[in-house]
């Protein structure tokens, strides 16, 4: 993966924080720390916008289509990026969620 740089000006007390943070959390450095964080609000986006579409979902009525049937397609949807991922070495998102 390429890797872009990106510099960010910050006040000392800024700082100060961002180092006890990165030492309190285990990370190795303070840009291994802003990944985290910058990777946690995209979960946080994520979910935000799939409850948006839940709730769409729920507002546009009754399916026709057997909650079983919908269930087993969607498990299926869901290993197979699993598996997509795994495969470009990337962590799932169960094994992303114990870890």
């Amino acid at each position: 993966m390429a890797m872009a740089s990106l510099n960010v000006n910050m006040p000392k007390d800024l700082r100060d924080y961002v180092d006890r943070r990165t030492a309190e959390g285990g990370f190795g450095t303070p840009t291994e720390y802003v990944r985290h964080l910058i990777r946690r609000d995209k979960e946080t986006d994520t979910e935000r916008e799939f409850e948006r579409l839940v709730l769409e979902g729920i507002k546009s009525g009754r399916s026709r289509t057997d909650p079983r049937r919908f269930l087993a397609r969607l498990h299926k949807r869901i290993d197979a990026i699993e598996q997509e991922r795994k495969g470009k070495g990337g962590k799932t998102a169960r094994s992303h969620a114990r870890g």
